[in-house]
């Protein structure tokens, strides 16, 4: 697979921020990913997690997070500590699913995938902006806010398969929180699985790739 650069128009810390691709052309993808990467990584270490999902018929989009990092502070502290980071993030991820709609999918041909803060980053974006999606994949991650944070369970997510998985302990991931927003989309009436993994740690093990691979199979398909 190949990586090409576009450009998304994002306000704010975010803007401009550049997009790596691989997998199908646009114009011939039966589905696409937007794929988001964790704080201090970057768009193409988290595209090589493409060379692990399935290749046939799928685009896959990364967008490059200023300074490698989506927003500063943890995901855990209030929303206003997070600003205008957070909103220039989830504005560059909407700018990639609109993209992705002008160029004729639907939103159940379009996944949701992120590790560690993009994990949260998918998640949150995901319950801002509600539609029956193709997969939400949050790998070591989950809904932003601090602690007593009362999310939407938005109706527009009905159906919408969701992987939530995640080591136990993890570091970064309070088990809780995991638990947390797997409620909010079964509520919704996501399908959802989530899975915490004893011993894992802070990184993606094999049972979550081939969960993910299942997902977006599935979405692929004519």
């Amino acid at each position: 697979m190949t990586a090409g650069l576009s450009s998304l128009n994002a306000p704010g810390p975010h803007d401009g921020a550049r997009v790596s691709t691989a997998g199908a052309p646009l114009d011939a993808a039966a589905g696409a990913v937007i794929l988001l990467h964790g704080r201090g990584a970057t768009a193409a270490s988290i595209l090589g997690l493409a060379a692990e999902l399935p290749a046939a018929g799928l685009a896959y989009l990364a967008p490059q997070a200023s300074s490698n990092t989506w927003y500063p502070q943890r995901f855990l502290v209030p929303l206003e500590m997070n600003e205008p980071w957070l909103s220039s993030a989830l504005a560059a991820v909407g700018d990639l699913v609109a993209q992705l709609r002008r160029a004729g999918l639907g939103a159940d041909r379009i996944a949701l995938l992120g590790f560690s803060q993009g994990a949260c980053l998918a998640l949150e974006y995901a319950v801002r902006h509600p539609a029956r999606y193709g997969a939400i994949v949050g790998l070591s991650g989950g809904l932003i806010g601090p602690p007593g944070t009362v999310w939407p369970s938005p109706a527009e997510l009905a159906g919408t398969p969701v992987f939530l998985g995640c080591g136990d302990p993890d570091g970064h991931i309070p088990a809780e929180r995991v638990r947390e927003s797997a409620e909010v989309f079964r509520r919704a009436g996501s399908d959802v699985t989530a899975i915490l993994y004893p011993g894992l740690g802070h990184t993606v093990g094999d049972d979550e790739l081939d969960r993910t691979r299942e997902l977006l199979m599935r979405m692929a398909r004519p």
